[in-house]
């Protein structure tokens, strides 16, 4: 089941969820195509982790859909289900490393889990995603005695050794210092560069997760506003929007299109 550049592969239509009184998704739209980075944002509590969740099929909409690779996930069985999450691969927030296994293990576990490889079939793949993220020589050890940033590119390993269609990332950068989290961000964008991924991205890590989206969309007032370009949305004139661009990037920031113009009329 292979996708085509600019093929939709995960829709919500019109997704409404409560959780007793209150409303936490109140008509959310949106379209990820094959290949592309979205980066949904907004503030603590707006319930980005639960479109996550809505689309992992972790849950299920009161009203609206949820269709990954033409599958309305309401309408699917468990087996069907397993399948389509066979697909996907899940950075968390908190990496959600095993502390009794070692790191090899760690990303050897879902290969052991969903495949009937061998394990020196599994070894190939383990090292191969082990080197990818500069862990070639660590995979003996455990992840208490791994930094931060390191425990990140396990977790980033192990997303990845099913060479999955779609990559979810929920915070992937919450505890890490600049640095630390530019590492991070050079390995997304080198990864899915060479294996060819479809990204959502939930991050609170504006404006650095910008220069990864292909589409940006704000979560706010229980729905998804803007859906468009990086560029587009640093300039959008949508209050919402444009407070939250205020309140992250401040009065004195430029986007690059402002800076050409700007530098074209002197």
């Amino acid at each position: 089941m292979e996708t085509k550049p600019s093929e939709i592969v995960i829709e919500l239509d019109n997704v409404e969820k409560c959780f007793g009184q209150q409303k936490v998704l109140n008509g959310v739209s949106l379209q990820v195509r094959a290949g592309t980075t979205t980066v949904i944002v907004g503030a603590s509590g707006q319930g980005k982790s639960v479109i996550l969740k809505h689309m992992l099929g972790l849950m299920r909409p009161d009203s609206g859909r949820v269709v990954v690779f033409g599958q309305d996930l309401a309408q699917s069985n468990t087996k069907q289900l397993r399948d389509i999450r066979s697909n996907f691969g899940v950075l968390f927030q908190n990496v959600a490393l095993f502390d009794s296994m070692s790191v090899y293990d760690n990303v050897a576990l879902p290969l052991r889990e969903r495949t009937h490889k061998s394990e020196a079939d599994i070894r190939v793949d383990v090292e191969e995603k082990l080197a990818l993220m500069g862990l070639e020589d660590h995979g003996a050890k455990f992840p208490a005695q791994l930094s931060g940033g390191m425990q990140k590119r396990v977790g980033l390993a192990r997303a990845l050794v099913l060479n999955p269609r779609v990559v979810f990332f929920d915070e992937p950068t919450t505890g890490l210092d600049v640095s630390k989290s530019n590492e991070i961000y050079r390995l997304f964008f080198e990864t899915q560069a060479r294996l060819n991924y479809t990204a959502v991205i939930v991050s609170h890590d504006v404006p650095k997760i910008f220069k990864l989206s292909d589409v940006v969309a704000l979560m706010a007032d229980g729905k998804l506003q803007g859906c468009m370009s990086p560029e587009a949305f640093q300039l959008s004139d949508n209050p919402l929007i444009r407070s939250f661009v205020l309140e992250t990037m401040g009065p004195i920031y430029s986007s690059e299109t402002e800076e050409t113009l700007l530098y074209e009329t002197l």
